[in-house]
């Protein structure tokens, strides 16, 4: 089982950036996708980005054109760039691997343990 630990988040003003960053215990390849997910307090964890094994992105549309998702496989290391950071994007940042079996379409989620991002108006 893969262990994710994230780094990055911390307290920013409004309008500035944080680079978020995802060290994996063993090849992010073997993945079929990576992701960072947000969750407040009483609200459901929601997907802010994610990239597939072959390099494919996809954004929350509130986050769109502010934030880019990268990964190093050499490195085992997922990143999220957070530009323009809005008081509405304050939340616990969660990294995700994601397995999918093809054959029954049955998935594995792995997650980190969160790291805090807070932006000030």
């Amino acid at each position: 089982q893969v262990q994710l630990v994230e780094s990055g988040g911390g307290l920013v003003q409004s309008g500035g950036s944080l680079r978020l960053s995802c060290a994996a215990s063993k090849s992010i390849f073997s993945y079929d996708a990576m992701g960072w997910y947000r969750q407040t307090p009483g609200k459901q964890r929601d997907m802010v980005a994610r990239i597939t094994k072959y390099g494919n992105t996809n954004y929350a549309d509130s986050v769109k054109g502010r934030f880019t998702i990268s990964r190093d496989n050499a490195n085992n290391t997922v990143y999220l760039q957070m530009n323009s950071l809005k008081p509405e994007d304050t939340a616990v940042y969660y990294c995700n691997a994601k397995s999918v079996v093809a054959v029954t379409g049955t998935y594995f989620d792995y997650w980190g343990q969160g790291t805090q991002v807070t932006v000030s108006s």
